[in-house]
């Protein structure tokens, strides 16, 4: 074989071996995100955020990340998500950090505070205040190995469904109530004996009189599970859960292993879900509401004895957990720092809210 002809050979087994490689090196790069998921992507801005996510992902990155989102109890379930995806199980997961405070007393600030700040101000905490250092820190300093970034949000939830009328804090006392996070810690001190169902066993156990009454989420989403057919009087506001964020977790090695750009673009589309998902549930509540009040559904304002009561009560769990955790006291005073300062722009800038009727 002469010279010119070995050389063409050595050059196209090179150029076979480069393809090869280039070959591997890019199905190294893919992702596919196996994504369990807490809520049902049927419930519109509790579930519909991380479908929307999935179908944004492979577009944003040209096939780059996939993801496929797994229904609740399908792969693991909902207060599985955390361990499952920290070891390697499954490589990501979407939750609300609430399902942890079992185990981590200070998720439940990063999922909904009790007359905490509104959608506007969290997300300021979070992206422009200590917010997103200190959700990281909580997972790493308790040795979980995943990688937090908060992927929806929604405004107010509904204060509650009851089937008789609450005026005074006696009313509620020997209560069984379906009941989420830190609010379910106020409701327990007003004599209220709580659970965490999931949301598809809600109904069931209003209908059969296992619960007396249940919280879960906005009118719209609560409006699917049917709670108006059962529980006539829904009372606002949702003092307990003025926003609640929801979180794509990440297997920490997973998360290392992706490129730059490829970190930039999950963790920007979900941020663009944060916004869509609060945008979503701030469209569909209204109408939902009206048909209830046409269905017979009593829609009420807690009274100020109420109210009052149940920021005192509050005040009170507050003093406890931070008592018993210094973690949970270090984010509780840099979100309370944070909104000292916010106050000012808050009592200034907005416009008073309009009357109830």
């Amino acid at each position: 074989m002469n010279t010119f002809a070995k050389t063409l050979v050595s050059a196209a087994v090179i150029a076979t071996a480069m393809t090869a490689t280039t070959a591997t090196v890019q199905a190294a790069d893919k992702v596919l995100l196996k994504t369990p998921i807490a809520f049902g992507s049927h419930l519109p801005a509790l579930g519909t955020p991380i479908k929307w996510v999935s179908e944004q992902l492979p577009l944003m990155s040209d096939g780059s990340i996939k993801m496929k989102i797994y229904e609740p109890g399908k792969l693991v379930g909902a207060k599985e998500i955390l361990g499952a995806v920290s070891s390697g199980k499954v490589n990501s997961g979407y939750a609300t950090a609430g399902y942890w405070q079992g185990k981590i007393p200070a998720a439940a600030l990063f999922s909904a505070v009790p007359f905490g700040p509104e959608a506007g101000e969290y997300m300021a905490w979070l992206y422009y205040g200590n917010g997103l250092k200190l959700y990281q820190e909580m997972y790493d300093s308790n040795g979980y190995n995943v990688h937090v970034i908060p992927c929806a949000i929604i405004s107010p939830e509904t204060s509650g469904w009851f089937k008789k009328e609450i005026n005074t804090p006696e009313d509620l006392k020997g209560l069984n109530m379906r009941f989420f996070g830190l609010g379910a810690s106020v409701m327990e001190k007003l004599g209220v004996s709580t659970s965490q169902l999931p949301g598809g066993e809600i109904f069931g156990a209003l209908e059969k009189g296992a619960i007396d009454a249940t919280e879960f989420s906005q009118p719209a989403i609560d409006q699917r599970l049917g709670l108006h057919k059962i529980a006539k009087y829904n009372y606002f506001p949702g003092w307990h859960q003025q926003a609640t964020i929801f979180e794509l977790l990440i297997n920490g090695d997973t998360w290392k292993g992706m490129s730059p750009g490829q970190q930039a673009i999950v963790d920007n589309t979900c941020k663009a879900s944060v916004t869509n998902a609060i945008a979503e549930g701030e469209a569909m509540q209204f109408d939902v509401m009206a048909k209830a009040k046409e269905n017979g559904v009593n829609i009420r304002y807690w009274n100020d004895t109420m109210l009052k009561t149940f920021e005192e009560k509050w005040n009170e769990v507050v003093a406890e957990k931070t008592a018993e955790d210094p973690f949970f006291k270090k984010v509780w005073d840099d979100l309370s720092t944070f909104r000292k300062g916010y106050d000012l722009w808050e009592a200034n800038a907005f416009l008073p809210r309009a009357k109830n009727n």
